[in-house]
């Protein structure tokens, strides 16, 4: 049983870099346009977006509807918003969802990457 664990342990902490790296190619396709090192009027930097209050820089006009989201960018928050932005934050100016699950999931460990 212990070796079973241990295993399991150890293909966990391999997977997770590879699973980061995954959203880093998602993200250059699909995000890269809106969210860079800094931010921009077409959206948000992203770096440190991971355990960051909602709606928390100050360098940002955000939507009404994420400025009315309390919390923190969690694990849970930021794919419910990547899945449906519209939907987790009504009048969002999000304009796309990534609608696989393997994809938000990778790029939510990729964005945790970014400081």
């Amino acid at each position: 049983m212990f070796r079973i664990l241990l295993a399991a342990a150890a293909l966990l902490a391999l997977a997770q870099p590879a699973q980061a790296a995954d959203g880093a190619r998602v993200f250059q396709l699909q995000c890269k346009t809106c969210h860079g090192a800094k931010s921009t009027p077409a959206g948000p930097t992203l770096n440190g977006v991971a355990g960051r209050r909602i709606a928390g820089l100050a360098d940002y006009a955000y939507s009404a509807g994420l400025k009315a989201k309390a919390g923190d960018w969690t694990d849970a928050n930021l794919d419910a918003y990547l899945a449906a932005p519209m939907k987790f934050a009504p009048g969002t100016r999000m304009p796309a969802a990534l609608a696989n699950p393997t994809d938000r999931a990778a790029v939510v460990a990729y964005m945790k990457t970014l400081k």
